[in-house]
């Protein structure tokens, strides 16, 4: 008789430490879904950050000649009137020059 009651009380307590453990809003997809938020937040920070950087080049384009004369310098090599552009290419190294200090 004990061991019927045992096991009928045995049982739902073995189906609820299934689902705790193994199913479905487990211990383990919680720790799953923890992590998986914590990666997404960083991916987010990291995107917040570039897209504050692209704003301020964009305010500091709209703002000032300045940034637009760099870029146009940098990027396209532009150069203004009565201004003489110099390139410098320097020869390769040879492994003996590269071993040196």
């Amino acid at each position: 008789m004990y061991y019927g009651l045992i096991l009928v009380l045995l049982l739902p307590l073995a189906m609820l430490q299934y689902r705790l453990w193994v199913g479905e809003g487990s211990l383990a997809e919680l720790y799953s879904l923890q992590r998986e938020i914590a990666f997404e937040q960083a991916e987010l920070e990291r995107l917040q950050n570039r897209n504050r950087a692209l704003q301020a080049e964009v305010d500091d384009l709209r703002a000032g000649s300045e940034a637009l004369e760099e870029r146009a310098r940098l990027e396209l090599g532009m150069i203004k009137p009565g201004e003489f552009f110099i390139q410098v290419i320097e020869p390769p190294r040879s492994p003996v020059q590269e071993e040196r200090p």
